[in-house]
């Protein structure tokens, strides 16, 4: 008998990340994972060839512990919470396959014609990849933070810039998907 697992209703997972952001500002500390990749970087002696990374990075280990339990409990969950399909309208996953060849909606989160590692034996791929990444680190550090610090931690604390940032997010999700995406890989 295969046990089935059901993912975590809003009304658990809501208030769980309502009470670790009370705890984070209980302590004063802020949450967010882009200022991870800076503290990993000082942490690998950076601070001696860029002053950005020249700064007390043991004062923000524990934050490196966040990436490493969301990595863990991402393996857990994938592993052991239950299979990876996604319950997806029809309607989507038929736009999906014709407008942009995806034929695997509904069956994993990350669909494995865009990120899989077969996907990067073609050159164009790996340019788009390598241009999208400096995108999102030079926004994350010009909007002073990423998605999940601003969209977390900056709405749960009532920030304005947070509130711009989250917004600007969205609106660029839906330029990228609408306009960009299907010239980039129509």
């Amino acid at each position: 008998m295969d046990i089935i697992y059901e993912p975590w209703p809003w009304y658990v997972g809501g208030p769980l990340i309502a009470l670790v952001l009370f705890l984070l500002l209980y302590a004063g500390k802020k949450f967010g994972m882009s200022s991870n990749l800076r503290t990993a970087c000082a942490a690998m002696g950076a601070g001696k060839t860029a002053d950005y990374f020249d700064y007390d990075w043991k004062s923000k280990r524990w934050n490196l512990m966040v990436v490493l339990g969301a990595g863990i409990g991402g393996f857990i969950a994938s592993h052991f919470m239950g299979d990876a399909s996604v319950a997806i309208n029809p309607e989507v996953a038929e736009q999906l396959e014709e407008d942009y060849n995806i034929t695997s909606a509904g069956e994993s989160y990350m669909p494995p014609e865009i990120f899989a590692l077969d996907a990067l034996d073609d050159p164009f791929s790996i340019a788009v990849l390598l241009v999208g990444g400096i995108l999102v680190g030079f926004g994350a550090r010009y909007g002073g933070g990423c998605t999940s610090g601003h969209g977390v931690s900056g709405l749960s604390n009532l920030q304005l810039p947070s509130l711009i940032a989250v917004i600007g997010f969205f609106i660029g999700g839906l330029i990228m998907i609408h306009l960009l995406y299907p010239l980039i890989f129509a």
